[in-house]
């Protein structure tokens, strides 16, 4: 069964409480989404660790109810 991106949100915010999430569903399936997620957290750690830390989050999801995920992740600017 797909995921909504409602969830998927829902999940990155639990794990990472400061993250600003945007999720795109990039082919309309449930399956394929793109995320951008912006969090202060994330600052002074590398774009692998900002990775892992989103999914970690995600847990299990991953490979199961969510088939794909296209992450993008930053700290705030300014």
């Amino acid at each position: 069964m797909p995921m909504n991106a409602n969830d998927i949100e829902r999940l990155i915010k639990a794990g990472i409480p400061d993250a600003e999430v945007t999720i795109r569903d990039l082919a309309g399936d449930g399956d394929h989404y793109a995320a951008t997620v912006i969090a202060e957290s994330f600052r002074g750690k590398s774009r692998v660790q900002q990775h892992q830390l989103v999914y970690d989050a995600l847990r299990t999801q991953m490979g199961g109810e969510l088939h794909a995920l296209a992450l993008q992740t930053g700290v705030p600017e300014g």
